[in-house]
């Protein structure tokens, strides 16, 4: 049987230090799309060896956060629609068997998480309603509206479910940080405060397929105003460089 070492340990943690401080970094866009991430200079800013960050980026191919350009190094992967509309027809699929999940398994207990939580995200979205323009009300209201969509698949049994959904959400936030802008041009003319008090209602009434269809239809208008507004202001890559670079990853 192979010992682990105290260097071994200390080795493993530093990757994961720099794989984590990478991660975080990237989904909140200091490393743009399509940014070489050149190990030489990235090797100071993080404070770690050569050998740990290329360890660390290595990691993140995984999370397809970075890609592998063959013998030219890493980059960060490009947002395209095909992209973010890939990970919407995911996250529906999953949120409606989860909240189908929740609706027959949970107890009064759910059902309170649910309507605080709601709450909740109707005294930030008024907040962010007055004040569209500042993004500490806009990360507040970020932070209770994951909350509350999370309260509402909370009772679901299904650990798996709740696993991909997680890294679901993760590559969602690389195109939260152009959230504002969204917001500012599509949000006025929706409200939102209605579609979450209609999840809450199609919950406390227990009707698995009005939440359903209600979860779908709030995920989907979402998407197609987000794309439509970075496809406007050109923030995503064409198809073809989609492709190309998940060809050389």
């Amino acid at each position: 049987m192979t010992k682990t070492t105290n260097d071994d340990t200390k080795s493993g943690t530093l990757v994961e230090m720099a794989h984590e401080k990478l991660k975080k970094d990237i989904i909140a866009g200091l490393h743009q799309p399509g940014t070489k991430l050149r190990v030489e200079h990235l090797k100071q800013q993080y404070g770690v060896s050569s050998g740990t960050l290329r360890e660390a980026l290595t990691m993140l191919i995984a999370d397809k956060l970075v890609v592998a350009e063959g013998q030219r190094g890493f980059s960060v992967a490009l947002l395209s629609a095909e992209d973010l509309e890939d990970l919407c027809r995911i996250r529906v699929l999953l949120e409606k068997e989860a909240i189908r999940q929740s609706i027959k398994h949970g107890d009064d207990d759910w059902e309170a998480s649910v309507v605080s939580a709601y709450h909740i995200l109707k005294r930030a979205t008024k907040a962010f309603a007055e004040n569209p323009k500042d993004e500490e009300i806009l990360a507040e209201w970020e932070r209770r509206h994951r909350a509350f969509h999370l309260s509402l698949i909370s009772a679901a049994p299904s650990e798996w479910i709740r696993y991909f959904l997680d890294t679901a959400y993760k590559q969602y936030e690389r195109y939260r940080h152009m959230f504002l802008a969204v917001a500012e041009e599509f949000y006025k003319d929706r409200d939102a405060a209605a579609e979450h008090e209609a999840m809450l209602n199609a919950v406390l009434e227990r009707d698995a397929d009005e939440a359903a269809r209600l979860i779908e239809d709030h995920l989907t208008q979402s998407i197609n105003e987000w794309v439509s507004y970075f496809e406007k202001i050109g923030a995503f890559a064409s198809s073809r460089e989609a492709r190309d670079v998940k060809k050389a990853g």
